[in-house]
């Protein structure tokens, strides 16, 4: 039997890989009513501009999460900063003052979310509190730590997301698993005591606020926040401040009394983070100016655009491995094209279809600048076999991260939001960096593994992603159902363990 012509397989490695050709969608700045219209766009210019960037149109958001997000708003704007029910929260907090379980849940509950680590950890803690103050009824408040205000515009019409600095608990950034006011250590000494479903709650006191510490040193104690019995008690306490540098929405994806919600907000559990992170984290004016001239200089003209996401962790050396893993990776996926060998002459014909050379723009992203280098050499120095042309670009190369240094998150944040720009996406595995960029693109990445030995490049150097969603590194290990230890990987469906960090979780497609 003879082959199919080379045009089919091209073809069909095109549609694979997500659409070579360039196409053109209807931009809808709205993203599906994702996002309120009437917003004053002089003071943030990206909230409508943005899909206008975008060649591929993003996931549609179910009409039940679209009316969520308008009555949330509208719950922000009711009892967010600057209105009396604020104050009068504000001070029943500064008072200490308890609030009896049995007149019920407050009308106005809010959740604190700290920011810390670095920009990646930010957005995604940030996202994950947004979807649990959704599911509980509560204003959500970001601490302005870190430049918060100062990254990303206002999600909320007509109010503000950011924590005012005359908030009563004036030492909360400190707040740590030895914090007396910890939902678990207030249960550890009877203080609060969780109920068991369906049970009655009687009437006792609450605790003006409780804080949920779920950062990587959490115990299991701490991590018993995933169970419905803690949740009953958390329902009713008008203040929660949370702690956490992860992505912990798988994990509520396996509290029981969350699942029939999320089912109707998210039919397509794998785009929780693209609808959350497209309506929540919209780039500042001074950070759209630098995403939108650094693509219309280097990526607008590209018939695709790859991104290629470095991450060197701590201060390990230049690596002609990891080098060898990323070219392995992106040739042999077909996202870049092979070279010929050194001497051998390029074709001084053009190709016969297309008549115009097709080009591609690589996007490097890393804190070195020595794997953009090498990259650029390769692709200079030696023509390609397909006849491409191939531009290598980096915006930056810090060198090493800046935790907090907003000069240093500026331009991170700059990057994570080209990287979600471009068609095809690889991602190094255990990065929050890449997870980011590749949920606002709705881009399946694929990953490149960490070898168990770094002078070995992984055979295969990389997969495919089996979603966009980012993987939650810190996940319980307990099935609150069965009162006992499980692979909480099993426990439902759409939560599995991620590839690149094996007992982390992510959300996955219906199946």
């Amino acid at each position: 039997r003879t082959s199919a012509p080379a045009v089919w397989i091209n073809a069909a490695n095109a549609l694979r890989r997500g659409s070579y050709a360039r196409s053109e969608p209807a931009h809808d700045r709205l993203l599906g009513g994702l996002l309120a219209d009437g917003v004053d766009e002089r003071s943030c210019h990206s909230r409508y501009q943005s899909a206008m960037y975008r060649r591929r149109a993003g996931r549609q958001p179910s009409p039940y999460l679209v009316s969520k997000l308008r009555r949330h708003e509208a719950l922000q704007r009711r009892c967010g900063p600057g209105t009396a029910a604020y104050s009068h929260a504000q001070e029943q907090l500064r008072s200490g003052k308890n609030h009896a379980a049995g007149t019920g849940s407050p009308e106005c509950k809010y959740l604190v979310s700290i920011s810390y680590r670095g920009l990646g950890n930010r957005i995604l803690a940030a996202a994950s509190a947004f979807l649990y103050a959704v599911l509980t009824d509560r204003v959500l408040l970001v601490d302005p730590s870190n430049e918060m205000g100062e990254l990303f515009c206002e999600p909320f019409p007509g109010t503000t997301w950011v924590l005012p600095p005359d908030f009563p608990l004036t030492s909360y950034t400190n707040f740590s698993i030895e914090t007396a006011e910890s939902h678990a250590n207030m249960v550890k000494n009877k203080v609060i005591s969780p109920v068991d479903v369906g049970a009655v709650s009687s009437a006792r006191e609450l605790p003006a606020f409780a804080y949920i510490h779920l950062d990587h040193d959490a115990t299991g104690e701490d991590k018993q926040f995933y169970c419905d019995e803690d949740q009953s008690v958390l329902r009713d306490i008008r203040w929660l401040v949370m702690r956490t540098d992860s992505y912990i929405v798988p994990g509520l994806f396996l509290v029981m009394a969350f699942q029939e919600e999320l089912g109707m907000l998210f039919p397509e559990p794998d785009t929780v983070f693209h609808h959350l992170g497209r309506y929540l984290f919209h780039p500042s004016n001074h950070v759209w100016g630098l995403i939108a001239r650094y693509h219309d200089a280097y990526l607008a003209a590209a018939d695709q655009r790859v991104g290629i996401q470095v991450r060197v962790f701590g201060s390990a050396p230049n690596s002609p491995e990891l080098l060898e893993q990323i070219t392995t990776c992106a040739q042999k996926e077909g996202l870049l094209p092979e070279l010929l060998a050194e001497g051998l002459p390029a074709a001084t014909t053009p190709p016969p279809a297309p008549s115009r050379r097709r080009s591609k723009a690589v996007l490097v992203t890393s804190l070195k600048a020595w794997y953009y280098d090498k990259l650029k050499g390769m692709y200079w120095e030696r023509a390609t076999v397909t006849g491409e042309a191939v531009g290598v670009h980096q915006p930056s190369h810090e060198e090493y991260q800046h935790f907090g240094a907003r000069s240093h998150d500026t331009k991170a944040w700059a990057e994570i939001y080209l990287l979600s720009l471009t068609d095809v996406l690889v991602t190094s595995g255990f990065s929050t960096f890449g997870y980011v960029a590749q949920g606002l693109g709705g881009l399946t990445p694929w990953v490149m593994f960490k070898p168990d030995n770094g002078s070995v490049v992984p055979n295969p150097p990389c997969g495919r992603d089996v979603s966009m969603e980012p993987c939650f590194h810190a996940p319980p290990f307990y099935d609150c159902r069965i009162k006992q230890g499980a692979d909480t990987g099993k426990i439902v469906p759409q939560v599995q363990h991620c590839k690149d960090v094996s007992w982390g979780l992510k959300l996955v497609p219906p199946s």
